[in-house]
């Protein structure tokens, strides 16, 4: 009987040992475990200074992932296997996301800095009164071109596009709203249309579009312009910036049927574990000085009114990618079109696609 009360003795004295040794190991992580904040974003889409800035101001150490569609970060987060503090949803997501109880208020009273957006960027459709998201960018869709293979030749519009001379000379970027919403304008229908004879009637005209294209593709766009191998590309402003940047024998401009205009916005995930932190680091990325160097560093639209004074006045003047309240009052942002349109207006698409082949 002793022998046996001295091996439980033994045994405990082990596992005592033993979980004091992990207690002593994990005590540093636990203690900052409060001071994690996790943030799920698109690549590439922030000054990665800011970051370390953030850190070593608040004390809250960033884990940082990127994503590179919304319908890729709905499901993980829906999923919720990690727990993201933030996440940097575009307009229609977010009602998605509302309606699937996915996103948490946000506290108003912790974001001061909120006051220095645009109110034109505020109170949108998507989400009336900003109760669950913040404008991070903003910008539209439009078209590239290389003047010198044009020869001279402008684009102003859409249907510029349907030209017999351009034939295998067209890069659409690999979206079904982007594509079908450029059917769907040249047509003067709404980028929102819901109306399946205005569907399949965008459709047809996409299809009598396929000579004229050279691939449909995502970021390799900027390597075929940049490299002179096409002389149009369908793009997001943001990345015409940034191809635009390498090159000065490319124009950008908004089709003057009407085009999307869209916006990245920052919320807060129903998972979040740090929502203190979340806000702070909301309330810091719309410092003014933050948000201007935010935006000369991803090369998209900022839509912090007050960061437009710490930016180079030929960037904040270029109405290509500033424009006027009148040049986006004709534009229109995604709407959530539902999972039943949604899914009518992917069917058409790859329809196109395999039209294309």
């Amino acid at each position: 009987m002793n022998k046996l009360i001295r091996a439980f003795a033994a045994v405990f004295a082990i596992a005592f040992l033993l979980m004091y040794a992990v207690s002593v190991l994990n005590g540093p992580e636990q203690k900052a475990g409060g001071n994690v904040l996790t943030i799920y974003n698109w690549g590439d889409y922030i000054d990665p200074e800011l970051i370390h800035r953030f850190e070593k101001e608040t004390g809250v150490k960033v884990i940082y992932e990127t994503f590179d569609s919304n319908e890729a970060m709905m499901t993980k987060i829906e999923q919720g296997g990690t727990a993201y503090d933030i996440a940097v949803p575009s307009e229609y997501a977010i009602d998605k996301m509302k309606k699937a109880n996915q996103l948490l208020p946000l506290d108003h009273s912790q974001l001061p800095n909120l006051k220095y957006i645009d109110q034109r960027f505020m109170d949108l459709p998507f989400d009336h009164d900003n109760q669950y998201s913040i404008p991070y960018f903003w910008g539209t869709v439009g078209i590239i071109y290389n003047k010198d293979l044009m020869k001279g030749k402008e684009i102003k519009a859409w249907n510029d596009l349907w030209s017999p001379e351009l034939r295998n000379n067209i890069l659409l970027v690999d979206g079904a709203r982007e594509v079908m919403g450029m059917g769907l304008n040249s047509l003067r229908y709404s980028l929102n249309d819901t109306n399946k004879q205005h569907l399949i009637e965008a459709k047809e005209k996409l299809d009598q579009l396929t000579p004229n294209i050279k691939a449909i593709i995502g970021d390799e766009i900027r390597l075929l312009m940049e490299n002179d191998e096409a002389a149009i590309g369908v793009v997001w402003s943001g990345t015409a910036s940034e191809i635009m940047w390498e090159k000065d024998n490319l124009e950008y401009v908004v089709p003057e049927e009407g085009s999307n205009l869209w916006f990245d916005n920052m919320v807060i995930p129903k998972t979040a574990k740090n929502i203190k932190a979340a806000h702070q680091f909301i309330n810091f990325m719309l410092d003014p000085k933050v948000a201007a160097q935010n935006a000369e560093y991803v090369g998209y639209s900022t839509p912090n009114q007050k960061a437009l004074e710490y930016m180079p006045k030929d960037v904040v003047n270029d109405q290509r990618f500033y424009p006027s309240p009148e040049q986006t009052e004709h534009l229109e942002v995604y709407e959530n079109l539902g999972v039943d349109m949604l899914a009518y207006y992917n069917e058409l698409y790859l329809e196109f696609k395999m039209h294309k082949k």
